[in-house]
């Protein structure tokens, strides 16, 4: 990442706390800023408030019963005060979201062209034909049919990884500064999720996007982020540059999660980490730092 971006203004800036009734401190005064054009990626394992972390955001724990505290400073601009109708002119056009289940998130009884159209309306006052160019748009940049026969189809009839792209498509129609990608590989098989890790990159350099990519897979994270962040009870633990977090763990959650990789991140120069707790090693998984300099 230049050095130019790594001393930016942060495009995002917590330092949050929140709670759920009978569930205190789910985040406890979390600290984590999301750089201009980086993908930011976040592990820990499954509990720890990563998920939490993206409704309150987006102000949208209150639908889980939820409450939070501090500050979300986006784009020098702190969204807690803000009421639910200046929240609603946000979400999906400064910050969109990218859950984890693509079938559940589409509307089974509209078809694609209609969920479509409705993501872009309802930020956008627009003639007919420019609606239809943007999702056209949209579609080409997730590598999907920019065609009647796929705009007519139910999401019924999409495989998960065509309504995973459907999706991001959505998320990217207004190019938003943030993409809030929640777990958005678990419910792929490993090939369609490394085209979309590859699409993530992608977008983040072609749309000057900034990402925050959410997973308990350490080694998806890996592949595509700039920087990690891991997470454990509630709390960021620790942030770093992609390869200095790998190479040299600091925090000892960290070092055991790293540890406990079923394959040894490996990076371009063929390098392979090795820790005493890994019995056998198995080669192949690439770790890349992505370049951040278009």
């Amino acid at each position: 990442m230049p050095e130019l971006l790594m001393n930016a203004q942060p495009v995002l800036s917590l330092r949050l706390s929140a709670s759920y009734p009978g569930r205190p401190a789910v985040l406890r005064d979390l600290a984590l800023d999301v750089r201009p054009r980086e993908i930011l990626g976040l592990v820990g394992q499954s509990g720890c408030g990563k998920s939490t972390m993206a409704l309150a955001i987006l102000k949208l724990l209150f639908l889980k019963g939820g409450k939070m505290s501090g500050s979300i400073q986006f784009n020098g601009r702190d969204l807690l005060p803000l009421k639910e109708k200046e929240m609603r002119g946000l979400r999906g056009k400064e910050i969109a979201l990218v859950s984890q289940s693509p079938i559940s998130s589409l509307n089974p009884a509209l078809r694609i062209r209609t969920q479509m159209e409705e993501a872009w309306n309802i930020h956008r006052r627009t003639t007919r034909e420019e609606c239809t160019r943007a999702v056209l748009g949209a579609l080409e940049s997730v590598s999907l049919p920019a065609d009647e026969t796929f705009l007519r189809q139910y999401p019924a009839q999409l495989s998960v990884g065509q309504a995973q792209r459907v999706l991001i498509a959505m998320a990217v129609l207004h190019r938003p500064p943030l993409l809030i990608a929640d777990e958005p590989t678990s419910a792929l098989d490993i090939i369609i999720q490394s085209e979309v890790l590859e699409l993530f990159s992608s977008l983040s350099r072609k749309l000057g996007m900034s990402i925050l990519y959410i997973s308990h897979d350490l080694l998806s994270v890996a592949k595509i982020s700039h920087r990690v962040a891991v997470m454990s009870q509630g709390e960021i633990v620790e942030c770093r540059k992609t390869a200095e977090l790998f190479t040299n763990p600091l925090h000892a959650y960290t070092r055991k999660l790293i540890a406990a990789l079923p394959v040894a991140p490996a990076f371009s120069s063929g390098e392979t980490l090795v820790y005493p707790e890994h019995a056998t090693m198995i080669a192949g998984a690439e770790l890349k730092t992505p370049n951040l300099t278009m």
